[in-house]
Parts: structure tokens; sequence; C-alpha cells
């Protein structure tokens, strides 16, 4: 597997930047989350996933919603059979017939604020990791098996570092 390098990605001659499309919805209020600065980071994760795995597809449509504890309890006890709330639930629905790879990304305020505090970093830098991983499930990534969470973190850690945010590891 190739690895990305912690430089800014410069895109090889010839190669298709992804197309994004993202909605960004707030159910619950994000602190100073602006949809710029959250395009900034999904984009930041297309482009360097599809520059380091030159991955199949013309772009990511994505909507990102932002939810309290209840939504999210309630989201995860449905699809994932787990009644309790967690940071980030990502639903995946694979490449559509114009090239679109298709998700939606579930992030619970609550838990993404309690898991900043227990873990000392800012609610910033957590949010950014974990709209960062959500992303990498939107195109496939996963953390099942052992190597394929290796990887994943490996590229979440290399990707956050583009942004100058510290090793979430």
């Amino acid at each position: 597997m190739k690895k990305p390098n912690n430089t800014k990605a410069v895109l090889p001659v010839g190669h298709i930047q992804p197309t994004l499309q993202l909605s960004v919805q707030f159910a619950e209020p994000a602190q100073d989350l602006t949809r710029q600065r959250i395009r900034s980071w999904v984009k930041r994760t297309i482009d360097q996933a599809w520059l380091v795995y030159a991955l199949d597809a013309q772009g990511l449509q994505v909507n990102l919603r932002f939810v309290d504890q209840t939504e999210g309890q309630a989201l995860n006890t449905q699809f994932r059979k787990k009644p309790k709330a967690t940071n980030v639930l990502t639903f995946e629905y694979g490449t559509q017939d114009d090239g679109m790879m298709t998700a939606d990304i579930i992030i619970c305020v609550p838990v993404l604020t309690q898991e900043a505090i227990n873990q000392h970093k800012t609610f910033s830098q957590h949010a950014a990791h974990l709209i960062v991983h959500g992303t990498l499930h939107a195109l496939g990534f996963d953390h099942i098996e052992e190597d394929q969470a290796q990887e994943m973190e490996a590229l979440e850690t290399d990707i956050l570092a583009l942004m100058n945010i510290p090793d979430p590891y």
C-alpha cells in the first residue's frame, strides 16, 4: 500500500480532482464549525484518498448531519442495535450510475463534545477527526479487520497532519 506523506498534496498531471457535493445540517449546534470549514475537511479527505488510492468514482455526494443525543441514540439503536448514541455513523450507499459515491454521515454533538474533553482535544480537532473518519467510511474504507484498521488509521492520521491536527491515536 502506498502511504501518503505529510506534505500538501499536489495532484499529478492528468489526475482528475473528485467532485464534492456536500449538504450540512445542524439539527444540533456544533460550536464554531462553519460549512466552509467542514467542506474543507471533507474535500481534503476525498482529495487525499483519490490521490493515494486512485478511487474509481467521479466524486462524493454526502449529507453530513449534526444531531443531539436523542437522535443519535435512536439511529444507533435502529441501525446498529446498540442502545446508546455513538460519535459518528456513516451510511455508505455505493457508487451511483453518474459515477458519484453517495453517503450520509451523522455526528452526535454531545458525544463529540464529551470525547473531546475526555481525550484532552479541542472540539474542533475532534470534529475534524470524526468528519475525516466518517468521510473515509463514505468512500468505502472500513476497520473491521486489523489490517483495515491500521490502513484507515494511518490515512486518517496523514490527512489530519495535512491540516495541522495532531495524531488522534
